[in-house]
Order: structure tokens, then sequence, then C-alpha cells
């Protein structure tokens, strides 16, 4: 199954108390795309960059598979910029200059090459702009997949509740799932969300793992104990980016397989924190991945007997 990512594409400086980089390369589309050519997926990213942006960083996708067709480049303008200061619990961060540039005025335009793709994952966008893309598909794709944020929740949220009504699986963290649903309760959170439109519901909860919720069944996943952990930006992309290629893979989209997709986007995740921006995750093997896999397997499996 074909990929559509809709996303930044898009500039980063980072500082962790571990180093910092001036810019480099980042962006939710960018995350995603190089995540699922890792598992070999065919995928096409729309987006918009500035005149700034690499020509080397276009090559990288397109050596690695990524369609990138949908990616338009406005010459006189410059591509999307952030910069910010992780505090020493790489939990919070203090956010130091957003740039919005040429993603202001973004108008997704979709390539004939990937109108037939039967997943889409729509990155955390104004979610004006990613109901402008469901209505630009000829077909409604088979598995619409959402991520966003609580700044839209605050400014949008009358046409965010829009795009969830026609969202299949939404992705959010735990505390824009209890401002999302008005619950403290992260069981009560999911029911409320699911009754909103989604047939799945993803809660992300950072260092403590992720949880699936689906028609009153829960699946949930601890994150992966790692030695070294430098920048913890793009993870949560990288695992939207393993989750959403695992099941084009097997093209199915059963609570089984997004149990087994789960834990595959959480072993891509642990990746890319290993190292600043993408240069992590743009280094893994097929062996390295089912090594990571295997890893969490031995974590989560066990016997008791009484």
């Amino acid at each position: 199954m074909k990929l559509l990512v809709v996303g930044s594409v898009a500039f980063d400086a980072i500082e962790t108390p571990f180093g910092k980089t001036d810019k480099i390369l980042g962006g939710a589309a960018t995350y995603i795309s190089i995540a699922s050519s890792v598992l070999g997926v065919e995928s096409g990213i729309v987006s918009v960059v500035g005149g700034d942006f690499p020509q080397t960083d276009l090559d990288m996708l397109t050596g690695r598979g990524v369609n990138i067709e949908g990616i338009e480049i406005i010459k006189e303008g410059k591509t999307f910029f952030w910069s910010g200061k992780y505090h020493n619990d790489l939990n919070s961060r203090d956010t130091l200059v957003t740039e919005v540039n040429v993603l202001e005025n973004f108008d997704p335009k979709i390539p004939e090459s990937m109108q037939d793709a039967e997943i889409l994952l729509l990155g955390n966008l104004h979610p004006g702009v990613q109901l402008s893309v469901l209505e630009k598909m000829h077909n409604r794709p088979k598995l619409v997949i959402l991520d966003t944020m609580n700044f839209w929740m605050d400014s949008a949220l009358d046409i965010l509740m829009q795009m969830i009504a026609k969202t299949d699986v939404i992705s959010i963290n735990d505390e824009e799932a209890r401002q999302l649903s008005g619950e403290y309760s992260l069981v009560k959170a999911a029911q409320k969300i699911h009754a909103m439109g989604p047939q799945f519901v993803i809660i992300k909860k950072g260092e403590h793992g992720a949880l699936l919720f689906h028609e009153g069944k829960i699946f949930a996943i601890p994150a992966l104990p790692l030695e070294e952990v430098y920048d913890p930006t793009g993870a949560g992309d990288t695992f939207a980016g393993g989750f959403a290629s695992y099941l084009a893979k097997k093209e199915d989209f059963s609570f089984e397989t997004m149990k087994s997709a789960l834990i595959v986007g959480s072993a891509m995740a642990s990746f890319t924190v290993e190292k600043f921006g993408t240069q992590r995750l743009e280094e893994v093997t097929e062996s390295e991945m089912i090594e990571r896999i295997n890893s969490f397997k031995e974590l989560t499996t066990f016997e008791v007997n009484v």
C-alpha cells in the first residue's frame, strides 16, 4: 500500500543537555517518510519549502525511494524554522524561535502519482489544511491517520472537530487527550474521543509508552529503556511513520495488526532519540530494526504461574 504524508519539511536548531546544533533537517513529514523507507514502504510527501532548502536533502529523500513530487519549492520564500531548548529531563522544552515562513500560506498540492494512496497520514498542521487534503483526494483513502496538538484545540477547535469526525486513527499525547475530552482518566478520554469519530485512539505518554483504544479494548506498551538519549525531537513523528508504514506493509487495519504497528512505531522512535535530528534514523538498517523490535518483545513478554 502507498502512504501519503502531509506535513512539514523544515529546519530545526536544537539544544539539549547533551549538545546543540545549528540549522539541521527536520519536520514531521521528513521523519515520517524516512521511517517508511526503513520499512520499505512507498511513500510520498506533500509539503512546501523555500528556496533556501538544500537540494542535497531532497536528493536524500528521493534516494530512499520517497516521492517528492508533492513538495512545492517557493524560490523567493524561506523554509519553516523552529528552534528549541530541552530541559534536563528531556520531557519539557522551551521554544526559542518559530518562523512559519512559506508554511503560513501552505496550499497542499497532491501529485497524480499519489492520488491512489491507500493510507493518508496528516501531520500536525492547521486542521483546515488537513481537511483540504481530504477534499482534494479523488477517492477517500482506506485509512486516515491524524496527528494534532493542543495549539489547534485552543485556536481552531471547530474546524479541528470537523477533521476528527473524518478520521480513522487519531494520535495525541496524554495532555492533549485530556484537553480534547475534558476527562482526566485516559480511559474515559479515549471513550469520548472515539465518539467524536475515530475508530482507533492512540494516546502517547512519552517515556512511559503509549496506549491504543478500540471499541472498549485497550493495548498498552512501554517505552524502551535506552542507554543514550540525545534529542527527542521528531520521535513522535517517527512513531507515526513506523506505525503507518507497518499497516501499509500488512495491508490490514485490524486491532491485532494495530497492536503490532504500535510496537514497530515505538521501536523506530527509539532510534531517533539516539542522535540529533534525522541522523540516527537515516542510519538504521533492517536488521537493527528487527533486533530493536525483538527487544520490545523481551521487555513485555512474561509468564505468571499462580
